[in-house]
C-alpha cells in the first residue's frame, strides 16, 4: 500500500472480476463437476443475499461483483429482518434438488467463501456486520466470540 493511501475514510474495492471467473472460484471452492452447477449455485445464493443487505454495503457488494453478480444482490427487496445464517441455508436448500442440510450448507459456503475472496477482508468485514451471527463461517471465517467482562 503506498504511504499517500494510507488512512483513507473508505477502502479501495478490489479489482472487478469476471462472471466466469467468479463462478470457476465457486466451482473450485465446493469441488463441483460443472461451471453451470456454480453458476446456478452461485445465481441462488446471491439472490438469497441480496435480500439481506442494505446500504452502503449492499452498493459496495453489487459494485464489487461482476455486473451478472452484482444485478442479483441488487435486484432484490430487502427483508426487514435478516434470517439467521441456518435459516437462510434452509431457505436456499428448498431451491436445490434433493438437498440435506448438511449439502445446503456446502453450498451456500462454497459461494459466499468464493465472494469473499472476491471482494476482499475489509468488504467482507462490512457486509458481515450486517447481517446476524454466525455468517462469518459461511463466508470462510472463523467467527470469534466477544471476551466476556
Amino acid at each position: 500500500m503506498r504511504a499517500d493511501r494510507e488512512n483513507t475514510a473508505a477502502p479501495e474495492p478490489a479489482p472487478r472480476t469476471t462472471w466466469e471467473a467468479l463462478t470457476e472460484a465457486v466451482r473450485e471452492t465446493g469441488g463441483y463437476p460443472t461451471r453451470a452447477q456454480a453458476e446456478h449455485l452461485t445465481r441462488l445464493v446471491l439472490t438469497a443475499l441480496g435480500s439481506h443487505l442494505t446500504g452502503d454495503e449492499r452498493v459496495a457488494l453489487a459494485q464489487s461483483l461482476p455486473p451478472e453478480a452484482g444485478h442479483l444482490i441488487a435486484s432484490q427487496i430487502p427483508l426487514p429482518h435478516p434470517l439467521t445464517a441456518r435459516e437462510f441455508v434452509d431457505s436456499v436448500s428448498t431451491q436445490i434438488p434433493d438437498s440435506t442440510p448438511a449439502t445446503a450448507r456446502w453450498d451456500v459456503s462454497s459461494v459466499l467463501t468464493a465472494v469473499s475472496t472476491t471482494i476482499g477482508p475489509d468488504l467482507t468485514d462490512q457486509v458481515l456486520s450486517q447481517l446476524p451471527r454466525g455468517y462469518a463461517l459461511l463466508f470462510g471465517r472463523a467467527e470469534l466470540a466477544a471476551a466476556m467482562a
